[in-house]
């Protein structure tokens, strides 16, 4: 996340996809996903007591839903600004820690509801686990079909919105985007969209969206440019990428990613579990890839269709499987010791590294200009300028300067044992 924050606006492969399609920034979220979804059978299962462990979760998730707001809700505006707060009718209620909050909250409480404690240290092998945990898979069909029902199922009308960002020529006015259809995954007259301007308000909206480099608005796409001439209204509208019903889809992906947990929790052998993670992995790319490449359902970030769920959690979990094999069973333990160090304090090199707040901290020392600071003097004179490539000194800045520092600082703090825990 730290790489495609930081380069992604120069390396538009790095970037989120303009629509649709799947770059290196639209693995993330999913990944993020995934993973805490793999962990929580492994946390509950060391709270029998289940009114403890929904006590635990709630508690979490308000932790996560506070630092999401304050981070994402346009309170901190990080690392460039210096300054903070922000007028509660443009709040923004989406974001990062709040989608990762509700997947939580949802799959958490029902591997609760779910589990049996009975069966939690047996053996298993083949689809007994499918069986074993057949209710979760069933409400993971029942949120699949409420979504597929109400983003091809609701009419989307037409729709107004006025003009915030004070660089448009068209600021202040009200502009008006045609739609009077159903069923369409296009940028403007999708049901996702229409939902969240329904319930959360367009005006706590994400208001810079990854359409804005869309080719029907810019010349310069995959790149982000001057808007064209004749660009559509919709092109400067807000839109929220962690919405409502695309959060509602994005729980798939952790329920995805507590099978994997049911995994390495009821199979003792490397061999069954590797056989069962690279098998879904696989299937899951195989079935995503077909529904785009088909037209059926495309790859999509913005909207979380089920065949981004289906390419971002097989490729999680081959990646993993790949990462297990390696520190597990090969025993590369010193090679990817780093990654290790960023995961236990994961929290903190979010909050200091993605969303910018040592830099912002730096940057709040500055000589003369607030564009004269150690961040944009080292980012500029030493890698940069050493580059002679403004593309190539930003990304190894991100690799060294922010990535490879907050991995060193992890470390120290992992050997101190300090971490940031919600």
């Amino acid at each position: 996340m730290i790489l495609v924050d930081g380069a992604g606006g120069e390396w538009p492969v790095i970037g989120h996809a303009p629509w649709n399609g799947c770059n290196l920034a639209d693995f993330v979220m999913p990944f993020f996903l995934f993973i805490v979804g793999m962990a929580i059978p492994l946390s509950l299962k060391r709270i029998p007591d289940r009114g403890r462990a929904v006590r635990r979760v709630v508690i979490r998730t308000l932790k996560l839903l506070f630092w999401g707001i304050l981070l994402q809700g346009r309170y901190s505006h990080a690392p460039d600004e210096l300054t903070y707060g922000v007028d509660m009718k443009h709040v923004r209620w989406g974001g990062i820690l709040q989608r990762i909050a509700l997947a939580y909250l949802v799959v958490a409480v029902l591997e609760i509801v779910t589990k049996d404690a009975k069966i939690q240290d047996q053996s298993s092998s083949g689809f007994s686990i499918f069986r074993m945990y057949l209710s979760q898979w069933i409400v993971a069909c029942c949120i699949l079909v409420i979504y597929l029902a109400l983003v091809y199922g609701i009419y989307v009308p037409d729709w107004e919105f006025r003009v915030r960002n004070v660089d448009s020529p068209n600021y202040g006015k009200v502009l008006t985007v045609t739609c009077g259809t159903r069923g369409i995954l296009d940028p403007p007259c999708n049901a996702v969209g229409y939902i969240d301007r329904k319930v959360l308000g367009i005006n706590h909206m994400y208001q810079k969206p990854a359409w804005r480099r869309h080719r029907a608005c810019t010349d310069d796409s995959p790149h982000e440019g001057h808007f064209r001439n004749d660009a559509p209204a919709w092109c400067v509208a807000p839109f929220e990428p962690e919405g409502i019903l695309s959060s509602l889809s994005a729980v798939l992906s952790t329920i995805i990613g507590v099978h994997y947990g049911h995994v390495l929790v009821h199979m003792k052998s490397h061999t069954d579990r590797l056989r069962q993670w690279v098998t879904m992995g696989i299937c899951l790319l195989v079935l995503g890839i077909i529904l785009h490449f088909s037209h059926a359902i495309p790859l999509n970030k913005q909207l979380y269709t089920f065949s981004y769920i289906c390419v971002t959690a097989g490729a999680a979990g081959v990646v993993f499987s790949v990462l297990y094999f390696l520190v597990d069973i090969v025993s590369l333990r010193y090679v990817f010791a780093p990654l290790q160090w960023i995961g236990m304090n994961a929290m903190l090199v979010y909050v200091m590294a993605a969303e910018g707040i040592f830099e912002g901290f730096l940057n709040g020392w500055y000589y003369e200009g607030t564009n004269n600071t150690l961040v944009y003097w080292v980012r500029k004179h030493v890698f940069v300028k050493v580059w002679h490539s403004t593309r190539v000194g930003i990304l190894l800045y991100v690799l060294f300067a922010q990535i490879l520092f907050w991995s060193l600082v992890s470390g120290v703090l992992h050997r101190a044992g300090l971490y940031w825990k919600l």
